[in-house]
């Protein structure tokens, strides 16, 4: 089995500004990964408990040099989230959402085929 993520992991949270985003990057935080930004659209400029939000994931690589994603959007944005990471060329992206709708992953996975980006989810309880 590979090692997918380890202490020089640099973490980006899509829906940090979400109930579900909030609550888990706290969790997450708290033992120890390195969560380095999130991205809500609308809310780039505030701060999460100290994590600077941007607008895209394409600004928040680029500040921050994060290289995986964790994604905690609604099911009607999910897939977008996920070609907003492959676009932004994450190495890993983990889908917690669980609902997505099935006809969106079928573009989602598509484009995530033709990246270097591992998908892991949607409808995954994280690693």
């Amino acid at each position: 089995m590979s090692i997918l993520i380890d202490s020089n992991t640099k973490v980006i949270v899509q829906g940090i500004t979400g109930r579900t985003g909030m609550f888990h990057t706290r969790e997450c935080k708290s033992y120890g990964t390195n969560i380095v930004a999130g991205v809500t659209p609308g809310k780039g400029g505030i701060h999460v408990d100290g994590i600077p939000v941007f607008d895209t994931m394409e600004e928040a690589v680029r500040v921050t040099g994060g290289n995986v994603s964790m994604i905690f959007v609604p099911p009607p944005g999910a897939a977008d989230a996920i070609l907003e990471a492959c676009e932004a060329e994450i190495d890993l992206a983990v889908c917690i959402t669980e609902g997505v709708p099935v006809t969106d992953m079928v573009v989602a996975r598509k484009v995530v085929a033709d990246s270097n980006t591992l998908l892991i989810g949607p409808n995954c309880p994280g690693l």
